[in-house]
């Protein structure tokens, strides 16, 4: 994954409460066995009406969802945290957020900021007032601050989480770091057991 230090961009309101990953990628998108392709399917019940945001071209190119509590409730399915990247997006602000969401998007590069519910109310009326607000989310400080909405304010982001956005690392390459140890270990295996290497 790509390596994110801030996220600097306008901002989406999803004024919603309880967002469910089968609303941010209906169940009818998960045929796909790659990784894309899924941002046609992002929202597409809710994008059926011309008045969603979504389809509102004043927002169009934003990089920031900000949006209500529990975002990402519901399945364990990472493909809505690949239909939200695909799309553009590479933040999200909210109340809180459903627990395997939140550990599905730092692993995948998508910034969860979890900030008070009063800073995220203020915020959506803000963007709806002027999508042209600029909203910036600190990786490495752990801030979000817009300073049009008067917002200046700090987000819990774990050390190891951190790190891994800063330094664009993924499952796997957390794993590689360890290459010389898992192969010294399989060249102790006997060759009766499954190898990772060509015997």
């Amino acid at each position: 994954m790509e390596a994110v230090g801030r996220v600097v961009g306008r901002g989406v309101p999803l004024d919603r409460s309880d967002v469910d990953t089968d609303q941010i990628i209906p169940s009818v998108w998960l045929k796909r066995i790659e990784r894309t392709g899924y941002a046609p399917g992002l929202f597409s019940a809710w994008r059926a009406d011309p008045a969603f945001v979504l389809n509102d071209a004043r927002y169009a190119g934003a990089t920031i969802l900000v949006t209500g509590p529990n975002f990402g409730c519901g399945s364990s399915r990472e493909h809505a945290v690949w239909a939200l990247e695909e799309h553009g997006f590479r933040a999200v602000v909210a109340a809180s957020f459903a627990d395997i969401f939140r550990s599905n998007a730092l692993k995948s590069g998508l910034v969860p900021v979890t900030a008070p519910a009063t800073t995220v109310r203020a915020l959506i009326r803000a963007l709806e007032r002027d999508p042209s607000i600029e909203i910036v989310v600190d990786v490495e400080a752990r801030r979000l601050t817009v300073p049009a909405a008067g917002v200046d304010v700090p987000f819990a982001l774990e050390d190891h989480a951190r790190m891994r956005l800063l330094e664009g690392l993924d499952d796997v390459d957390l794993a590689m770091r360890h290459a010389d140890a898992i192969a010294a270990y399989e060249g102790t295996r006997p060759n009766w057991l499954p190898s990772i290497r060509p015997r």
